[in-house]
């Protein structure tokens, strides 16, 4: 290194270590949110120049002279060979959702450092890990799903349960997913059409890149940004027009709006809908973030919750139950580490990129973004005043539905908000009610219209930045449906395939509509089930949701573990194998309590216990209204409680089975047991500027 970059590395290492410093010792007093963003940037910045860096020279070994799958196998449909920036915007885009948004906003009732330490921490030494990881193998073998290399590289019966594992896993993860979506345009004409937009827009660009103009990036990009702003603008028109009630959905249709478009984005070509759409996202995504991390720093708001709070130790939080460990580590999962990430890097990611060096920028680096989105979701949590934030994320069960109710039971709770700041909060941004809408965007959505208005605009505009900001998380949120359901798709012909081969056949038009009708139709169940959930979906769901996307992360990471072992690379194992022993004992301890646990608001069974108990003596127990109510609530219990079983004797299975196979490895590696494809020398030019400098080569 030169003294140049020896002074600038040292500058960034400083100023993050003082940024931790201040958020550490700070005990009582209220700091700026400034220190936060400056310790989470200086510790990505290091970690993408340095640790990165190691994994990919000395770990994955990239070589830019052999074809990648994209360029062996190009059809147009699935394999392409993708500009860098486009993959770089379609892979962030389709692995950013709920999770980053949603999760550190519901653990916020812990404080901000125990969630600050695990996302910055979490994405460092895990999550980027695997994204990286993932991706580079899945490239090196055709663009196989993980279930597939789970099956290929640990043996029958692990790559068995791994396959049924990882595509139940991955159905409950996209209900959930789309979930939020629903919650966040239902009765929003403004949300509902600019979300609408995008899709012939990217349709357009696609059109465009391919088609009118092959290959003009920069140029379609520019006219996707304008018709997107254009989109936004029109979107506040189309509120207060006679249009409004076409744009006014019920969660219900929205139900049914998703699931057809996830089917349609899941049978078009990928360049023609997919990638275009998760590229123009990208755009909203990274500049919005981009907005309110500058927003931060020009405002700098001070955090308003607690550095540790009671709850973290008492596991009574209102906003979920349960102590800090494990279930901060299950509810805060995309941004520091996230199994369904992993879905991504081996489904339609690998299947695009150009170059084995991209493989650095686009696994590791578009998760250090994500992980940006996640700290900058926990700020605007922590910058709300306490009294509102619960009031705004507490289930309605302890709320009420008056401003009067929630007032007195956020009182019990030992914080403070009056009836009329309970008012004016909604009236502010002309929402109806802000009252127990936990998970529902609205609490991102209230902070950064905060944020947006004491810097651009004032408070007049504080109802056009909250808007803006309910239309961004929707967007945030579908792009990574969409491509779920493709990678849903990929999974399930890969295992009908097996069973009747032209179903696995990835240009045969019946398989692919054949097996993307039952994917859209399986997580539209749960979709429905949430959306109707007299719990709340989100309240009923998110613990679901988080246990099975972090044994979906276990999974991965016994892959990538059992592939450097038999590759003889077992000296390196360690940067896969502690994420994954440090996974496998939180997610285990979660999924125990929520089974076994006698607590109704932790145990699955329990809580159906005492729905059922009420149910036979003929009493209603709110939320639920109705004795239909209470069935529902029964019925979701069971259910959930039944998955949680069925997922942790899957891993179990699947880890047990990766174990047997690396200590048979460990005394003598060989190669040849893996199952990289053959090398082909690559025909395409890319420039040298952006190619990683390469130790290796060849396996």
């Amino acid at each position: 290194m030169s003294l140049r970059s020896i002074l600038l590395w040292t500058t960034v290492a400083l100023l993050g270590a003082v940024a931790w410093g201040v958020l550490a010792l700070a005990r009582g007093e209220r700091i700026s949110a400034v220190w936060l963003v400056v310790a989470a940037l200086g510790s990505y910045a290091i970690a993408y120049r340095f640790y990165s860096r190691l994994i990919a020279r000395r770990v994955l070994r990239p070589d830019d002279r052999r074809a990648t799958p994209a360029e062996r196998l190009e059809d147009g449909v699935d394999f392409h060979p993708t500009d860098r920036r486009v993959l770089l915007g379609h892979h962030f885009a389709a692995i950013a959702g709920a999770g980053p948004l949603v999760g550190p906003v519901l653990a916020a009732q812990m404080g901000y450092l125990p969630g600050t330490l695990w996302i910055v921490a979490g994405v460092i030494f895990a999550g980027a890990v695997q994204d990286m990881v993932v991706l580079f193998l899945s490239m090196r073998r055709d663009g196989r799903s993980l279930g597939q290399m789970a099956r290929e590289e640990i043996g029958r019966a692990g790559g068995a349960a791994a396959l049924i594992a990882v595509f139940a896993i991955m159905i409950i993860l996209l209900g959930v997913l789309a979930l939020v979506v629903v919650n966040a345009l239902a009765h929003s004409p403004w949300g509902t059409f600019s979300v609408a937009m995008t899709i012939p827009i990217a349709l357009f660009m696609g059109l465009w890149m391919h088609r009118i103009r092959p290959g003009r990036v920069v140029e379609t990009s520019i006219v996707g940004v304008v018709l997107l702003l254009l989109a936004i603008i029109v979107g506040s028109w189309v509120q207060d027009s006679s249009l409004a009630s076409a744009f006014t959905l019920s969660p219900t249709s929205l139900v049914f709006c998703l699931v057809g478009y996830g089917f349609v984005a899941s049978v078009l070509p990928v360049w023609m809908l997919l990638a275009p759409r998760d590229y123009l996202s990208t755009f909203m995504k990274v500049g919005t973030i981009a907005l309110l991390a500058i927003g931060v720093v020009v405002a700098a708001p001070v955090l308003h919750a607690d550095a540790v709070r009671k709850f973290a130790t008492s596991g009574t939080g209102p906003v979920f139950a349960g102590a800090l460990f494990p279930f901060l580590f299950i509810t805060i999962a995309c941004g520091a580490l996230s199994g369904f990430h992993a879905l991504v890097s081996s489904g339609t990611t690998p299947k695009l990129i150009q170059k084995e060096s991209q493989v650095r920028m686009i696994g590791y680096g578009a998760m250090l973004m994500e992980s940006f989105v996640a700290v900058m979701a926990l700020i605007a949590a922590a910058a709300l005043e306490p009294g509102l934030f619960y009031a705004m994320n507490a289930p309605a069960g302890l709320l009420g539905t008056t401003a009067e109710s929630a007032s007195h039971a956020v009182a019990g709770l030992g914080f403070t908000v009056t009836p009329d700041q309970l008012t004016h909060a909604p009236s502010a941004v002309e929402e109806q009610t802000l009252i127990a809408r936990s998970g529902d965007a609205p609490t991102l959505a209230v902070s950064m219209s905060e944020i947006f208005s004491g810097v651009f605009g004032g408070t007049a505009m504080k109802a056009f930045w909250y808007h803006f900001a309910i239309m961004f998380e929707a967007l945030f949120i579908l792009t990574t449906v969409d491509a779920g359901t493709r990678v849903g798709r990929f999974m399930l012909q890969d295992m009908l395939g097996n069973v009747w081969k032209p179903i696995g056949r990835v240009h045969w038009k019946p398989g692919i509509w054949l097996c993307s009708g039952l994917v859209v139709a399986a997580w539209g169940y749960f979709l429905y089930s949430g959306a109707t959930d007299p719990l709340g979906g989100i309240n009923q769901l998110f613990p679901l949701f988080g246990i099975a996307n972090q044994l979906l992360a276990a999974v991965a990471l016994a892959v990538c573990t059992t592939v450097l072992i038999k590759s003889g690379r077992l000296r390196w194992a360690w940067v896969t194998g502690v994420p994954l022993a440090f996974v496998t004992v939180v997610t285990f301890t979660a999924g125990w309590q929520k089974i076994f646990s006698g607590d109704p608001k932790v145990g699955f069974f329990a809580q159906r216990a005492k729905y059922a108990d009420a149910l036979d003596a003929g009493q209603v127990l709110p939320p639920a209204k109705t004795l239909d109510d209470m069935h529902t609530v029964v019925t979701n219990s069971t259910v959930d409680g039944v998955l949680i079983s069925l997922f942790l004797l899957l891993v179990a299975v699947v880890i047990a089975n990766a174990a047997v196979v690396c200590v048979r490895a460990v005394p003598s590696p060989d190669t040849s047991m893996t199952t990289e494809a053959p090398y082909v020398e690559s025909r395409i030019d890319v420039p040298e500027r952006i190619s990683e400098p390469l130790v290796e080569v060849r396996s």
